[in-house]
């Protein structure tokens, strides 16, 4: 191989190396070219399936209208979903008596599925005269209701189904326009909120765990000596993961102004709407839920208030809490005894 070949080979190693990693632009200019995306979707379709899907039925019971794992796994999608639900559970709790039939522990178990699945299921025990004896928690997510008239199944996923005695089960629902099998819980409305305020959460969670937030472009142009260039490399090795953010010197002596700089390429962060999105979203849950944000220790915006918690208190109660009292309250009726009793409530004195 002659020199000129050796040269011409060695150049064609040495560019081929340097191409690594490199971003080259086109010798030529490319031509300019427009797309749409994003066709119009019918929101409508999808909520109509639901609707008209009913409650399928297998051969021994029926399967409710919404799933029981999804809506205890979106329980916790959102703290605004999940306190709401708590505090409301809380408040009907807080006035129940517990009586010889009921305990305090099941009811409020009841009251929590309730609010979540839109149901709440009791099993009656009788002794052998058939004169009622205790009324126990059956819980909503496993209940199903059986095909045939008063039959009731437990079950619990994989491991099989449990049959409940026939007419054993009382079940108290939240009403439903689709069908009268099983009870809708009355947030539904809003579960896509909440599952973008934890979408939105779980984003910037990541943003941040992946170093993200401090991604750049080092371009240096300017004439380094021997082995510079290896300890810049060495020493932003050194800048990452665990006590990152470190600040990093560079001497360049007799080097040209702009020699270095610094290119942010990750800065997108600063320019999403994750605030907006929480706002909105948690505002969207709260009005599904009716529930004051002065009751939830939300802090009030710059400038606003949210009045006098006393008097949102006693609003709600009314409101809100009440009903769901007296939903429960069918129970007697059913039972023939007074299963459920409330403590009777003291109304707040008024301030001078």
């Amino acid at each position: 191989m002659s020199k000129a070949s050796r040269v011409r080979a060695m150049a064609r190693r040495d560019a081929q190396a340097a191409s690594i990693g490199a971003i080259e632009g086109s010798a030529a200019p490319a031509g300019v070219e427009a797309f749409s995306f994003g066709d119009p979707e019918p929101v409508l379709d999808r909520r109509m399936l639901l609707d008209q899907a009913e409650c399928y039925a297998n051969d021994r019971w029926y399967e409710p209208p919404v799933s029981r794992d999804g809506l205890a796994r979106a329980y916790r999608a959102s703290a605004h979903h999940s306190s709401a639900i708590e505090f409301k559970r809380n408040l009907v709790a807080a006035d129940f008596e517990p009586t010889p039939y009921l305990s305090r522990a099941d009811f409020q178990k009841a009251v929590q599925d309730y609010l979540i699945f839109g149901d709440a299921f009791f099993q009656r025990e009788v002794n052998i005269f058939g004169e009622l004896l205790r009324v126990r928690h059956i819980p909503a997510k496993y209940a199903r209701r059986g095909i045939k008239p008063g039959s009731y199944f437990y079950v619990p996923g994989a491991r099989g189904s449990i049959e409940f005695e026939a007419f054993s089960v009382v079940q108290i629902m939240q009403p439903d326009i689709n069908q009268e099998l099983y009870g809708v819980p009355g947030y539904l409305s809003a579960i896509q909120s909440a599952l973008l305020n934890e979408a939105a959460t779980l984003f910037r969670r990541r943003y941040y765990l992946n170093g993200s937030h401090a991604g750049y472009i080092l371009y240096a142009t300017g004439n380094f000596a021997n082995g510079d260039v290896d300890k810049i490399r060495e020493a932003l090795k050194q800048s990452k993961g665990p006590g990152n953010f470190r600040n990093l010197f560079v001497h360049a002596p007799e080097g040209k102004e702009n020699g270095i700089k610094v290119v942010g390429i990750a800065d997108q962060g600063s320019k999403d709407e994750f605030v907006s999105i929480k706002t909105a979203t948690a505002a969207d849950v709260l009005a599904s839920h009716r529930t004051p944000p002065q009751l939830l220790g939300i802090v009030p915006a710059q400038g606003s208030a949210f009045g006098n918690p006393k008097d949102a208190m006693q609003t709600f109660r009314e409101a809100e809490i009440d009903p769901i009292k007296g939903a429960f309250l069918e129970l007697n009726d059913e039972l023939g005894a007074e299963v459920v009793r409330y403590k009777e409530r003291k109304e707040p004195a008024n301030d001078q």
